[in-house]
């Protein structure tokens, strides 16, 4: 076998490894190993555009793999035939596979350095970190340490991040020892026993509190359509008697988001029946519903989150501001022939403020959806004073598929890092609250209607990362740049240990194959 194969072999097995770590296969400690084959890839090949297309190929079936539900999405709810659903699937892929491409072409040369270790664990996550820039994110390396206490003890003082960080370093570490390099260049990996000196996670926590989160089951399938009177009268009756059931009195009433528009500021009766319900439970109530701006003279719709306090008044607004692509608008070029996947007509305007509402003197952060894909984003609403996060979704599009249990995944790293319980109310599941070690409590069945009186707590410090944000991010940025400017000024030059002997043909010609020069 040539050693192209062995190569696209190494890259086709690096991706798949990485398909294993997340749901539905959820082999999370695969997040040490799942880089390494890739790494020996780059590293034995000493062009450019081969490293390239190894990472991008590793990339391609990354992101094809992990995120196969795109397809059914578009197909059945973006009005798209099978082939025009592919297309969009196919160019997704292919475009994410773009950030893995990058990593091999640099990890390659940086991979002979003694140094390899902490340069090349910082060029991973300093390329992670950019895909929250670039139209999509999604399952960050790091992810997977939501189920590894220890390594998970990081994310409150570096976001996921931290943990990526450590992931990426065994891999290399287990890449250099396949290759055999001197003990000084994996020499590092010594340190990893100083996690235990971290705080621990608080393990086990059931919370102080009760928070009511209604999951009404709604399936799109029913609705695309459109309900009859008679139907919507049904659905609201269910709703009333989900929220109003129950023998514990809740210290907070959540709705989650789902397909069907609520036009609280633009239908009579909508107030006063959000309002009733408020009373009727007598707590502050949290809902989904359509606002609209006014821009240009135009009026566009926000997707909100709208809060009420235990009177039924007004008191709170967040407008969702990480929009989901083809989902709530459709990037140019194709708003011609694609149609979004939710059912209010016109693209959604996106917010620009991370609101925090007052209720019962208490403050709580509630971001809709998609929005746990964004470390950064969740954070913000810590730092502006959130004690308790509320995360209200609609994860109906997604069907059975992995998406949903990717989604939850996002979630409890979100309640890591913050160190924030997390309110879940989703349209069909997975509802549930999440303790700040990242564990789930009380998850309702998917796919059925119910309520859960959820345990949770407030909390009011601040960890490291709420505070200071991507820092770590930005520090492996910082650290990454100046060795690619390194590497760019000595591209073309021979390395000093090769140029000694460099006064034969044959000595030239083996300096040229040194992968360090690319």
């Amino acid at each position: 076998m040539g050693a192209r194969a062995v190569a696209i072999g190494l890259a086709l097995l690096s991706g798949v490894l990485q398909v294993l770590i997340f749901p539905r296969f959820s082999f999370p400690y695969l997040a040490a190993f799942a880089i390494a084959p890739l790494l020996l890839a780059a590293t034995e090949e000493p062009r450019a555009s081969r490293r390239f297309l190894a990472g991008w190929l590793a990339g391609c079936v990354f992101w094809g793999g992990s995120c196969y539900w795109i397809y059914g999405v578009m197909h059945d709810y973006a009005d798209l035939s099978g082939p025009a659903a592919a297309a969009i699937f196919v160019g997704f892929f292919l475009a994410k596979g773009l950030h893995l491409g990058v990593f091999a072409t640099l990890a390659g040369p940086l991979m002979r350095r003694p140094w390899a270790l902490p340069a090349v664990a910082a060029l991973w996550v300093a390329i992670e970190g950019t895909h929250q820039y670039l139209g999509f994110t999604w399952l960050q390396l790091g992810n997977a340490a939501a189920s590894m206490e220890v390594v998970a003890r990081l994310a409150p003082f570096a976001g996921v991040y931290g943990p990526s960080f450590v992931l990426a370093a065994i891999n290399v570490g287990v890449a250099l020892l396949i290759m055999r390099r001197p003990r000084l260049h994996w020499a590092a990996l010594a340190l990893l026993p100083a996690l235990f000196l971290l705080p621990k996670l608080p393990d086990g926590e059931t919370g102080d509190r009760y928070a009511r989160l209604v999951q009404p089951a709604v399936n799109p399938n029913s609705i695309i359509d459109g309900w009859t009177p008679t139907e919507s009268q049904a659905h609201l009756r269910m709703m009333e008697e989900l929220s109003t059931g129950g023998d514990v009195k809740p210290d907070l009433l959540v709705w989650p988001e789902y397909s069907v528009p609520l036009y609280y500021f633009d239908v009579a009766g909508w107030p006063d029946f959000m309002a009733r319900i408020a009373r009727a439970v007598d707590a502050p109530f949290i809902f989904n519903a359509i606002a609209f701006k006014e821009i240009d003279g135009v009026r566009r719709p926000l997707n909100s989150a709208l809060t009420l306090d235990a009177s039924g008044k007004l008191v709170g607004r967040y407008a969702k501001m990480h929009l989901v692509p083809f989902g709530e608008f459709v990037p140019w070029p194709f708003s011609a022939f694609v149609d979004k996947i939710t059912l209010q007509s016109g693209d959604f305007t996106p917010g620009d403020e991370s609101a925090v509402s007052r209720i019962n003197g208490r403050q709580v952060g509630v971001y809709i959806c998609y929005e746990n894909a964004f470390a950064s984003g969740v954070r913000q609403f810590t730092a502006n004073g959130a004690e308790v996060l509320i995360n209200i979704s609609n994860d109906g599009w997604y069907g059975t598929t992995a998406a949903r249990y990717q989604h939850l995944l996002l979630a409890r790293m979100r309640a890591i890092e913050n160190q924030r319980w997390i309110l879940r109310a989703t349209a069909d599941g997975i509802t549930t609250s999440i303790n700040r070690a990242g564990q789930i409590t009380q998850p309702l069945a998917s796919f059925e209607a119910g309520a859960v009186n959820a345990g949770f707590s407030y909390s009011t410090e601040l960890s490291w990362y709420a505070r200071w944000g991507d820092w770590f991010w930005w520090l492996c940025v910082a650290i990454f740049v100046p060795l690619l400017r390194r590497k760019m000024a000595r591209k073309g030059s021979r390395d000093p240990s090769v140029a000694t002997s460099a006064k034969s043909p044959k000595a030239t010609s083996t300096n040229a194959g040194d992968p360090s020069q690319e």
